[in-house]
């Protein structure tokens, strides 16, 4: 997203921020009514474009949302969606992948009010790696012909009762509506989401034995003093690493060992 798009959902997060701050509101149920106001947007391709289209004063557009949606959303959920349709969006698409992450947003919200938010983040690494491990398994959840009741089920199977509640809804959800993402792309914005959430950044870690507290620590704090601001360490082991680690934050890539290459980095960064 850019411009008025950008803006347009800076707004509503602080708005669900809010409203998810009271303790009247159930953070689990908003994330439901607003997952389903996007499934209907992406299937109505006019309704779509009526609530986004420039020509019609933001009134207008939120009176449209409330007379047609209002028998089926909370009050919380009407509120935060028409005043999203108040708003100005750079194109349609835009509004209809807003609410689709503010879904997401409040669920992580859930998950963070049960003090669950760290094991969700956990939880999704686990999954894109065990998904990354079987391509049968990847096979399945991404096949556009399969039904989703039957990705549903094997997503239960997988994840009922052994996951918190937040990452099978999460998981579900982005298997069974996509909307053109992939899976992998999918489960890494979740993870940027719940990060964002403590203000942090993800750190993708592969080393060729399992790192001690002490060696999670010392990389944790220097890869924070790289880049100014926590970092949530995803950890994986794989023994054909070479280096004795690599870390991945976005688009770089850092190779070598924890003890000179991260800290000959940290020192180069405070000098």
């Amino acid at each position: 997203m850019n411009g008025a798009s950008r803006e347009a959902l800076a707004a509503a997060r602080e708005r669900l921020d809010a409203l998810t701050g009271a303790a009247s509101v159930d953070a689990a149920k908003l994330a439901g009514e607003l997952a389903a106001v996007t499934a209907l947007l992406h299937r109505e391709r006019t309704l779509r474009r009526a609530l986004t289209d420039p020509a019609q004063t933001g009134e207008a557009k939120a009176q449209l949302a409330r007379r047609l949606l209002g028998a089926q959303l909370g009050e919380d959920t009407l509120d935060l969606v028409t005043g999203m349709v108040r708003a100005r969006w750079s194109q349609s698409r835009d509004l209809v992948d807003a609410i689709e992450e503010l879904a997401d947003d409040a669920d992580l919200i859930a998950a963070e009010q049960a003090d669950g938010l760290d094991e969700v983040e956990d939880e999704l690494f686990r999954f894109s790696r065990i998904v990354g491990s079987s391509i049968e398994l990847r096979s399945a959840l991404s096949d556009r012909v399969a039904a989703r009741d039957a990705k549903s089920a094997l997503l239960h199977t997988l994840l009922g009762g052994r996951a918190n509640p937040v990452t099978e809804r999460l998981v579900t959800r982005l298997v069974t509506a996509p909307r053109g993402r992939s899976l992998d792309g999918g489960i890494e914005s979740l993870s940027k989401l719940a990060a964002a959430r403590r203000g942090r950044m993800v750190a993708e870690v592969v080393s060729a034995v399992a790192l001690s507290d002490v060696q999670k620590q010392r990389l944790g704090d220097a890869l924070a003093r790289i880049y100014g601001r926590r970092v949530h360490l995803n950890l994986d082991v794989d023994p054909a690493v070479l280096g004795g680690v690599r870390v991945r934050i976005g688009d770089e890539v850092i190779n070598g060992s924890i003890a000179d290459r991260l800290d000959e980095a940290a020192r180069r960064m405070a000098g």
